[in-house]
């Protein structure tokens, strides 16, 4: 594979909009382009990412097509990328891809979602869709329930049932890390704080432990706060080949590896192990070549066992990094510097998108008072889904700051 670079990225505000799907998605690719110094008409393929919109505003098959409509970009090859919570960091892959083997100069990764619908309980289907429907009887029964009309008046669950999954799996690591409960808000504080410094965030004030303690309890450990909301968002990247890089002036953030892997029960490995190893090597990079981090923090727990599946600390001592302030803003390794998803938001479709706009800006020194001084090489891992008590599937994205010659900056 070719080198490959980021020429521009851009995302909107997360939160609750407005707009439709198309004003998100035509906002983030305006402001992607223009990062990039591109026109729309020398865009060659498109990757749009979305996960939820069948469910949601009844449109399927053609998402990318409809909602890029009055982008200019019509005429180049638009291909949809539905991959749960990783949609358009797998589509970030695919656009890689293509330049990578030669089949475009310029490609464009695209995620937009739109969560917050007047019916929430139609968003907690859609998220209950991200399950094994065909071995989990009493999925497939809710989603019908919720979301397809099995039920003429739906009744809106007590909690999502993925927050559900993540409780017993944060209270299981708690138990055998000796862990507590304050140690999962503490990850909410240093999420708040940092999301406290971004103009993209949907939760930007401080909180405490006793605060995020006093929210409402949603399925032990987990309090509100806990718990990544509904959002509204959209994000976008323009990839480039090294020529078409250079000749813009814009082979400043190189690709150094993106991979993706599926959750196989039998392999002995997490679906982050699996992509993160496969993504060091191509990289030829480890855990300790890492400046900053962007993991799937769906909810508090799983930050703390995705910095342990990535390698970053041994196997039950997340919690120790955690509070050293090592992971935090001026930390050995920040984690989630933009917020994560607890602060950001997660609009499951742009998510993935997100993440790796943050660790573009933090590479390109542009991330304002949540700069990570000399940021130089940054990892993003984006889930999606549950399979088998896991993440269903995972894209790991690294990327590097370069200088004119290609030399890591």
């Amino acid at each position: 594979m070719a080198e490959v670079y980021v020429a521009g990225a851009a995302m909107t505000p997360f939160g609750k909009a407005d707009g439709t799907v198309s004003d998100l998605a035509g906002a983030a690719v305006r402001g992607a382009l223009s990062d990039a110094g591109v026109e729309p008409a020398e865009v060659q393929q498109v990757f749009f990412g979305n996960s939820a919109s069948g469910l949601l505003q009844g449109q399927e098959m053609i998402r990318g097509q409809v909602y890029l409509a009055e982008t200019g970009l019509l005429g180049a090859a638009i291909v949809n990328v539905e991959n749960a919570c990783a949609a358009s960091s797998s589509a970030f892959s695919l656009a890689c891809a293509a330049v990578g083997s030669g089949q475009a100069d310029v490609a464009l990764a695209v995620g937009a979602e739109k969560l917050v619908v007047p019916q929430k309980v139609r968003a907690f289907a859609a998220l209950a869709s991200a399950t094994d429907l065909e071995r989990r009887p009493e999925m497939r029964e809710l989603v019908w329930d919720l979301a397809l009309g099995g039920s003429p008046e739906p009744t809106m669950p007590s909690s999502s049932p993925l927050m559900v999954h993540y409780a017993e799996k944060g209270a299981a690591y708690l138990e055998r890390s000796g862990g507590t409960v304050e140690d999962l808000a503490r990850v909410v504080v240093k999420s708040r704080h940092a999301g406290s410094l971004s103009p993209y965030a949907q939760f930007r004030t401080p909180v405490t432990i006793d605060e995020v303690l006093a929210g409402r309890l949603i399925h032990p450990p987990l309090h509100m706060a806990m718990c990544s909301p509904l959002s509204d968002g959209a994000a976008a990247l323009v990839v480039m080949s090294a020529d078409a890089a250079r000749r813009r002036g814009r082979a400043n953030l190189r690709v150094r590896a993106t991979a993706i892997a599926s959750n196989n029960p039998l392999s002995g490995v997490t679906p982050t192990q699996a992509a993160s190893t496969a993504a060091y090597e191509r990289a030829g990079l480890g855990p300790a070549d890492l400046d900053v981090v962007e993991v799937h923090d769906a909810a508090a727990p799983a930050e703390l066992l995705l910095i342990e599946e990535l390698g970053l600390t041994p196997p039950g001592t997340a919690i120790k990094l955690l509070r050293d302030g090592e992971t935090a803003l001026g930390g050995s390794i920040p984690v989630n510097t933009g917020g994560g998803l607890l602060s950001r938001g997660h609009p499951i479709g742009a998510t993935g998108a997100a993440q790796i706009v943050e660790i573009a800006d933090q590479l390109r020194g542009r991330a304002g008072p949540r700069q990570v001084t000399g940021a130089r090489i940054g990892l993003a891992q984006n889930g999606g889904g549950v399979f088998f008590d896991d993440e269903a599937t995972v894209t790991i994205t690294i990327l590097e700051r370069v200088d004119a010659a290609g030399i890591s900056a």
